[in-house]
């Protein structure tokens, strides 16, 4: 058996031991890369990071590259679940871990984090995103230009708030948002922007967006960590017999899908028109653009058994002008929405998580939030 042969195999058995079969950063199965100077194994995508800090990480193809026999027995003697413990000791619970499904800038940070600033290593008194204030220049784009400007933000957990300011000077801010009812979600393609981040939030229970980017990723990253930990502060104070378990899913969440669909209106005579859908649990809102502030429409979806359907087809004599052939008919207790795909793949993948979310029990805030919808519309 050739050396090569030799260590392709020994590597193969290492990566049967629990943890090494998914990439120690981004949990993406079947990693093909080992970091031979930390010892964990990664992704292709993840490998590429590491090659980034060439003095950190030293990145080997377990099939394509060569291999020394101290490298082999390194990687043996380390693995993913030990490195675990040693670099990620002390994650605060409202810390980001992505997936992955996530944008390269937050995968960056997160291992720049872990390996070279070791951030979690040890249990510290304080992390920069629990200094409880934020205050900052992000570039931020003009609601009616769609120009980036830069803008000043403060993030406040005393009072509650995330503000921007038009001007750095400026007395008065442009926006007051109370940081329970915000949600941000790195969108770089959307945005056009590699750290474009989408920050959302209800005001007058209208969704509003605001599209922001840093050019430096740590700097949004902290942004969008130091905004979690602030909500978990405000989520414990609000529900004080609550675990963490069960209030980190209420932090920042990405949206479960967005894309284009046709619809038409409530009368249903109408033509058919393209519109840009987001779906945030349980509340569908559309847009005339994706980089639109204000959501032209939103669909509650509630709970099946409180008379809220999801199915394929449109209704038979429906007059449908469009172009995209794939219906999809949502009905709630109020009226019935119709929707266009371009193809079925799509119309099964739109349906697959309406059905998820119709299935789901309503918590208490999703009947507020249900009963809010049906004064508003």
């Amino acid at each position: 058996m050739s050396l090569s042969e030799r260590a392709v195999r020994a590597l193969r058995e290492i990566l049967q031991k629990p943890g090494n079969d998914v990439c120690a950063d981004c949990g993406a199965p079947d990693p093909s890369w080992g970091s031979c100077s930390l010892g964990v194994f990664i992704c292709l995508a993840c490998s590429g990071i590491h090659r980034n800090l060439p003095n950190l990480s030293k990145v080997k193809s377990l099939s394509l590259s060569h291999w020394e026999d101290q490298e082999i027995q390194f990687m043996a003697e380390n693995g993913n679940q030990l490195m675990k413990i040693k670099y990620e000791a002390a994650v605060p619970v409202y810390y980001y871990k992505p997936t992955h499904k996530d944008c390269q800038v937050l995968k960056e940070q997160w291992i720049r984090a872990k390996y070279e600033r070791k951030e979690f290593c040890e249990p510290r008194k304080e992390f920069t995103y629990e200094e409880g204030a934020k205050d900052g220049m992000l570039m931020k784009r003009g609601r009616d230009n769609g120009q980036f400007l830069s803008r000043r933000f403060v993030l406040s957990e005393r009072e509650g708030t995330l503000k921007y300011f038009t001007k750095y000077d400026a007395k008065e801010p442009k926006a007051v948002i109370k940081v329970d009812a915000v949600n941000a979600t790195f969108q770089p393609e959307k945005i056009g922007n590699p750290n474009g981040l989408q920050i959302t939030y209800l005001k007058d229970y209208s969704t509003r967006n605001i599209f922001v980017y840093h050019d430096n990723g740590k700097e949004i990253v902290d942004w969008f960590n130091s905004i979690r930990a602030v909500q978990l502060h405000y989520l414990k104070v609000a529900f004080p017999g609550a675990t963490d378990a069960e209030l980190v899913p209420k932090l920042t969440r990405n949206f479960l899908k967005e894309g284009y669909m046709e619809k038409t209106g409530p009368k249903q005579r109408e033509g058919f028109k393209k519109r840009w859908f987001t779906l945030d649990h349980r509340r569908l809102m559309y847009y005339k653009d994706p980089l639109d502030a204000f959501a032209k429409g939103e669909v509650f979806l509630g709970n099946r058994a409180h008379g809220y359907n999801a199915t394929p087809g449109l209704p038979p004599g429906t007059y449908c002008n469009g172009a995209w052939q794939y219906g999809i008919a949502i009905q709630t207790p109020d009226r019935s929405f119709l929707f266009t795909c371009e193809t079925e793949s799509d119309q099964q993948d739109w349906l697959q998580h309406f059905n998820n979310v119709m299935n789901a029990e309503m918590s208490p805030q999703e009947y507020t939030m249900e009963a809010m919808f049906k004064h508003r519309h």
